[in-house]
């Protein structure tokens, strides 16, 4: 939890706390359903919160503002960010109900209410979003062609609407058909070890209508 109070040393009380409960509620619900392993829970904050968090040193976004998180798996990074950003909605997907049950019941837990969740692929999501979020889920090709016409049209951000993707190692190839992405370090950002090789690609993306 000081880790997170390092590096967002301005959160309000109910914040303190919501990130506070993270902890208990992750290791209780994972004892039943195992969505993350068991290094990761005991450096629950610096691997995901923390991790998480990443894309708000990146960009803030503005009340209301919409976001879906692709492949939510436990939660991450979309209940990270909407504790963080409580004027925003977020929208968590994944295909897998058994994570979901997870990620509902630890809402649950932290009474957010700035979060839906759906057990589906995400072409199968009938909505827009200013900004779609994920944790390497799958290459960037992959990732374009499942949220096609899922980014709305219209800007809020000096950043453009698009896909904000936390991702490590060497993305050359990856990332050579997309000239207009733009790759933060999060070594940048936060001092930990861990974050070394770790990035947030945003790429933008036009909408088509």
């Amino acid at each position: 939890m000081e880790l997170i109070l390092k590096y967002f040393p301005n959160l309000t009380d109910d914040q303190v706390l919501k990130f506070k409960q993270l902890e208990s509620l992750y290791q209780d619900w994972n004892l039943k359903i195992n969505v993350v392993s068991r290094k990761d829970i005991d450096e629950l904050y610096l691997r995901h919160v923390l991790h998480s968090l990443a894309i708000a040193k990146i960009i803030e976004f503005k009340p209301e503002t919409k976001i879906m998180d692709v492949g939510t798996g436990g939660g991450f990074p979309g209940i990270p960010l909407a504790i963080l950003f409580p004027q925003c909605s977020f929208h968590l997907v994944d295909s897998i109900a058994k994570k979901l049950k997870v990620v509902n019941e630890v809402v649950e837990g932290l009474g957010l209410e700035n979060v839906k969740t759906s057990h589906s692929r995400v072409e199968d999501v009938n909505d827009t979003y200013d900004f779609i979020i994920s944790r390497a889920v799958a290459a960037m090709p992959t990732f374009v062609h499942w949220i096609k016409g899922k980014v709305a049209k219209k800007q809020n951000h000096d950043l453009k609407n698009g896909i904000l993707y936390l991702k490590g190692g060497d993305l050359s190839e990856e990332l050579q058909d997309y000239k207009t992405a733009e790759i933060y370090n999060i070594s940048d950002y936060f001092d930990e070890d861990f974050f070394e090789t770790k990035k947030v690609v945003h790429l933008p993306i036009k909408f088509k209508g």
